[in-house]
C-alpha cells in the first residue's frame, strides 16, 4: 500500500530504473524519470538502477516477498540517469553532472524532503589518501546548502572490493582496498557493507565443501575501507547488509543464498534478482533515512544523518575481528574499517525506559570582524544544558550509565582547489563539542572560551578525556562526530553541560571572500542509556524537558 500524498521521496542517481516493473510503478511516476542526456532515454539499461530501486522501496524486500503481511510506503522515487548506455562520462564532468541532475529535480518539485542516493562510484579515478576530489567537492557543495540555500542529505556506496584474489585475502585485503571516489565526501553519507548472510544450502553437492567468507556479523568480503587514510573523515560513516561470498577450494565466488533480493530491470522475463556489496548496502541505508523522514517531518537533512550515525553500533563480530585493544587508537582503527557500525531504526526512532534521546537543532555564526575590520575572530558558542535528573542519578551512585553525542553540520568547500590538500583549510569551518566533566559552568565556559580560540587545533582540555571512548583527536576529523562517555550515574549527575563551538577554516582564513557573517546549522544528538531494564530515565527526563528546555525528545516505544 502506498501513501501518494507523502512528500518523502528518495533520488536515485544511476543507470536509470524501469518503472513498468509492477513493485516499481506505484512509487515511480513517468514524469518523475529524468536523464542527463535526453538521447540516453530514462530506461535502465544495464538493471543496476531498478535493482537499488527494489532496496530503496521496500528495504528487505525478501521479508516482504515471504511474509504475510501488509507492506505500507510512505515515500516514493525519482530516477536520475547519470550513466550513458554506451561509453563513459567526462570524468571531468562527474560532479557537474550529479550537481545538474539534483539541482533540476529540485526545481521540478521543490518542496519534496528528498533522500539522495547514489551507488556509482569511479574507482580508477580513486586519489586512495581520502583527500578531496572535483567530484566529491562539488557533493559537498550540493549538500551544503550554501548556493541555492537547500541542504540536501545524500548516500554514496564506499565501493567495492572485486578482484577474486583480493577476496582470498579477506579479510586483510579490505583494510588495504580505499574507498572509492566520491565517497570521502564530508557530508555525505557513505555506506560501507557488513553480513549477516552465511548460510549455505549443504545439500546442494556443488556446495557441500563450501563456506561462507566472513563470519556472521562480520564486515562483507565486499567493502572498502578507509584504513590507510591519515587525516581525512572517517569512512564509511555506516555498514549495512551487503551479502557475503562462498569458498571452497578452487577459490570465492558470489552465490545468490548470500545475496539479496531485489527487482530485475527486464520484468517480463522474471520479477527478481540478486544485488550484493556496498551499493545494496546504499540503498538500504537511504530506505532507513526515509523511514525517519517520515516519523519526524521536521528533521533537517543534517538531523537524519545524525541520528543514523548515533544510533549506530559495532557487532560484537566486528570487535572481534577489528578491535585490538581499548586504547583510543584501537577505535580509530576500527571506525576506519567499519564506521560507526550498523545503524538500528528503532533506536534512531523511539526512546524506551533505559534510553532517551535528545535531539537538537540550531545555528550559529562562527566568525565576525575584528574591531578594527582587520581580521576575523571567532564569535558564537553555544552552551546546552541538559535534563539530566540529578538527584536520580546521584541516587543511583556507581550503577554504569552512558551518554552518547553526535554533532552533524555541513561545510562549503573552498572554492578553486585552494587548500584541498589540507584538512583545516578545504572545510568552511568545523564545530566541536565538549562536556564539562566536573567542572563549574564559570570554568566550562572559560574552558570553551579558551578551546574556540585555539580555534580547536592542538588545544587538550579535560572535559572527562578519559571517559570516551573514542576520544576528541579522533572524533573530530571531518564534519559528524560522534562518540560515548561511559562512567557512573553519579559521575554523569554533575555532568550536565555540552558546549559548541567553531574551529578554524577557510571562512576564516581567506577573509577576502567576504563569508565572515555566514551561519552554521547544526544538528545535536545525545543520549543517556543505562544497562538496567528496570530503571525509567524516560519519565523524569521528559518531566524536566517540558518544564523548561528547549530541545526535542524522541518518542517513547
Amino acid at each position: 500500500m502506498v501513501n501518494t500524498n507523502t512528500d518523502v521521496c528518495i533520488c536515485i542517481l544511476d543507470t536509470g530504473i524501469n518503472n513498468g516493473h509492477a513493485l516499481i510503478k506505484p512509487v515511480l511516476k513517468d514524469e518523475d524519470c529524468k536523464s542527463y542526456d535526453d538521447s540516453w532515454g530514462t530506461h535502465d539499461h544495464e538493471g543496476h538502477g531498478t535493482g537499488m530501486a527494489g532496496l530503496a522501496i521496500y528495504g528487505d524486500l525478501q521479508c516482504d516477498v515471504e511474509g504475510n503481511h501488509t507492506v505500507i510506503i510512505n515515500h516514493i522515487l525519482e530516477s536520475c540517469k547519470i550513466l550513458p548506455p554506451t561509453g563513459e562520462n567526462d570524468k571531468k564532468l562527474y560532479g557537474a553532472i550529479t550537481e545538474q541532475m539534483v539541482s533540476r529535480m529540485i526545481i521540478d518539485n521543490p518542496n519534496r524532503k528528498r533522500i539522495i542516493c547514489m551507488a556509482v562510484t569511479a574507482p580508477k579515478y580513486e586519489l586512495r589518501d581520502g583527500s578531496p576530489s572535483s567530484w566529491s567537492a562539488a557533493i559537498d557543495e550540493l549538500t551544503s546548502g550554501y548556493l541555492d540555500g537547500q541542504q540536501k542529505l545524500f548516500f554514496v556506496s564506499a565501493g567495492n572490493v572485486v578482484d577474486p584474489d583480493e577476496w582470498k585475502d579477506y579479510p586483510v585485503s579490505n583494510k588495504s582496498m580505499t574507498v572509492q571516489n566520491p565517497g570521502q565526501a564530508w557530508n555525505a553519507v557513505t555506506v560501507g557493507a557488513y553480513t549477516d548472510m552465511v548460510d549455505i544450502d549443504k545439500d546442494n553437492k556443488k556446495y557441500s565443501e563450501a563456506s561462507s567468507v566472513a563470519p556472521k556479523g562480520g564486515l562483507s568480503p565486499y567493502s572498502s575501507t578507509s584504513y590507510l587514510w591519515e587525516k581525512w573523515p572517517i569512512k564509511p560513516d555506516i555498514v549495512m547488509e551487503g551479502g557475503n561470498l562462498r569458498k571452497d577450494s578452487f577459490g570465492c565466488w558470489e552465490c545468490e543464498e548470500l545475496s539479496l533480493l531485489t527487482t530485475y530491470y527486464k520484468p517480463s522475463e522474471k520479477h527478481f534478482h540478486f544485488t550484493n556489496a556496498t551499493s545494496a548496502a546504499t540503498a538500504q541505508a537511504a530506505w532507513l533515512a526515509a523511514q525517519i523522514q517520515v516519523q519526524y517531518p521536521d528533521a533537517w537533512p543534517e538531523t537524519i544523518r545524525a541520528l543514523l550515525i548515533h544510533s549506530a553500533e559495532w557487532t560484537p563480530m566486528m570487535k572481534s575481528q577489528f578491535l585490538n585493544g581499548k586504547t583510543k587508537g584501537c577505535y580509530k582503527e576500527l571506525l576506519k574499517i567499519c564506521g560507526y557500525g550498523v545503524p538500528n531504526l528503532n533506536k534512531a526512532l523511539w526512546c524506551m525506559k533505559n534510553s532517551v534521546n535528545l535531539i537538537v537543532q540550531s545555528e550559529l555564526q562562527p566568525f565576525d570582524k575584528s574591531e578594527d575590520g582587520s581580521r576575523y575572530v571567532t564569535k558564537d558558542m553555544h552552551i546546552h544544558e541538559l535534563p539530566w535528573p540529578k538527584e536520580l542519578l546521584l541516587e543511583l551512585g556507581e550503577i554504569p550509565v552512558s551518554m552518547r553525542v553526535t554533532l552533524s553540520y555541513f561545510i562549503e568547500p573552498s572554492p578553486g582547489e585552494v587548500g584541498w590538500k589540507e584538512r583545516y583549510r578545504y572545510a568552511s569551518c568545523a564545530l566541536r563539542f565538549d562536556v564539562n566533566g566536573t567542572d563549574t559552568k564559570e570554568a566550562f565556559l572559560a574552558r570553551i572560551n579558551a578551546a574556540a580560540e585555539m580555534e580547536g587545533e592542538g588545544y587538550e582540555s579535560d572535559g572527562g578525556s578519559v571517559k570516551w571512548v573514542i576520544g576528541k583527536n579522533n572524533r573530530h576529523l571531518g564534519s559528524i562526530h560522534s562518540d560515548i562517555w561511559e562512567g557512573t550515574a553519579a559521575e554523569l549527575a554533575v555532568s550536565n553541560l555540552i558546549g559548541i563551538y567553531p574551529a578554524v577554516g577557510w571562512w576564516k582564513e581567506r577573509a577576502w571572500l567576504e563569508r565572515w557573517n555566514r551561519k552554521v546549522r547544526y544538528s545535536l544528538v545525545v543520549s543517556l542509556q543505562t544497562p538496567r531494564q528496570d530503571i525509567d530515565l524516560y519519565t523524569p527526563v521528559y518531566n524536566i524537558i517540558k518544564a523548561k528546555v528547549p530541545v526535542t525528545i524522541a518518542g517513547m516505544k
